[in-house]
């Protein structure tokens, strides 16, 4: 069977974070938002509102 060497190394460091944690999902999540915290990327959150988009007057055209 075909392996994948980024998936396979991405499931290992998951594995030892885990761990490293002892299986906490908390303290793996308040370590995770620290790491954020002090990253240098920029977080960008998406809003569950859409934006208003143009819509068309039903009054406005005829029925096809």
């Amino acid at each position: 069977m075909w392996e994948d060497e980024i998936i396979d190394e991405l499931h290992r460091i998951r594995e030892e974070h885990a761990k490293s944690f002892n299986y906490d999902l908390d303290a793996m999540f308040e370590d995770w938002q620290k790491k954020q915290e002090i990253g240098d990327r920029q977080i960008i959150t998406q809003s569950n509102n859409n934006p208003t988009t143009d819509r068309i007057d039903d009054k406005s055209h005829a029925s096809i």
